[in-house]
């Protein structure tokens, strides 16, 4: 891991290293989600959070099943049934 310093500039702003960027593949204008853990600022590209997300639920849910088939079939038996 590679330590850098860098200063709080006005309204919070933190400059992410270009280094860091590279290796991130973060792009001006990309999402990003900041966490803060046990005190620490963890900095992740959304679209890499996603990724994880999505291979959390592929550990749970076989590749047969369409949860999204499965919520959109829940939301329209909950419009005839009210």
């Amino acid at each position: 891991m590679n330590d850098v310093h860098a200063r709080v500039s006005e309204g919070g702003r933190i400059v992410i290293p270009a280094d860091f960027r590279r290796q991130l593949n973060i792009k001006e204008g990309d999402l990003i989600r900041i966490r803060l853990e046990d005190g620490v600022i963890r900095v992740t590209p959304a679209r890499t959070a996603l990724h994880r997300a999505c291979g959390l639920t592929a550990q749970h849910v076989s590749p047969q099943r369409s949860l999204a088939d499965e919520l959109v079939t829940e939301r329209r038996q909950e419009t005839v049934d009210a």
